[in-house]
């Protein structure tokens, strides 16, 4: 039985519907290392079975920052078992579950990439909405998006860019990214909050123990 074609000039753009099923047009066969056509393909078929394996690309990567997101909240080794099933690299792997704890579900744009979401995923919650909103309103790729960030004049005046290298070693990176997962956070966001508690710690301590001032004699 042959699939059924678009009738007219219609074309189905999953992009564009952001239909939640996601599944290959019957004309096209997947296996792990190949992909099989049926012979006689219209145009507008080709373009819907290519519309549908980008969605289908693209949501394997929410799906695998969930399912690392999962694991950091319930398995101890979350990450070594994750780079044992995949073969994906740790930083990969790390990359992806930090971006899907910084956009739950209701956040997400399915007419944006999952790199889209990336790049602004280290911003501010408002900033985030904000220019995933422009970007979807304009049709920025993931390039385009990432150079209005860029510009010197996209920044709001009050914020502060620190870049820190700090070289970790393995098994103390580990023992961070279990202890973020542990508290339901992401790694940065984690240090964070570390060196704000350390912050006010300090302080606070430091006020206690200041002499009192003299009161001058009338």
């Amino acid at each position: 039985m042959k699939p059924s074609r678009p009738t007219g000039s219609r074309r189905e753009s999953l992009c564009e519907k952001g239909e939640g099923r996601l599944s290959l047009d019957h004309s096209a066969l997947a296996r792990q290392t190949s992909l099989d056509l049926r012979d006689g393909l219209a145009l507008d078929e080709w373009q819907r079975i290519g519309l549908q394996i980008f969605r289908i690309s693209d949501s394997s990567t929410w799906w695998l920052g969930d399912w690392l997101d999962y694991g950091s909240r319930h398995y101890p080794d979350r990450y070594r078992r994750a780079i044992e099933e995949t073969g994906l690299d740790y930083q990969t792997l790390r990359n992806y579950a930090w971006v899907a704890r910084k956009f739950p579900p209701r956040r997400r744009r399915a007419a944006l990439s999952f790199h889209h979401h990336m790049e602004v995923a280290a911003l501010p919650e408002h900033e985030q909405d904000a220019w995933l909103r422009e970007a979807e309103s304009r049709g920025w790729s993931r390039n385009q998006l990432r150079q209005q960030i860029r510009k010197p004049s996209a920044r709001p005046a009050e914020s502060a860019v620190v870049q820190v290298r700090v070289g970790i070693p393995p098994d103390q990176l580990q023992r961070w990214e279990e202890a973020a997962g542990r508290a339901q956070r992401d790694l940065l966001g984690w240090i964070l909050d570390i060196l704000n508690e350390a912050a006010r710690s300090t302080v606070a301590l430091t006020e206690a123990v200041q002499p009192a001032r003299p009161v001058p004699l009338e």
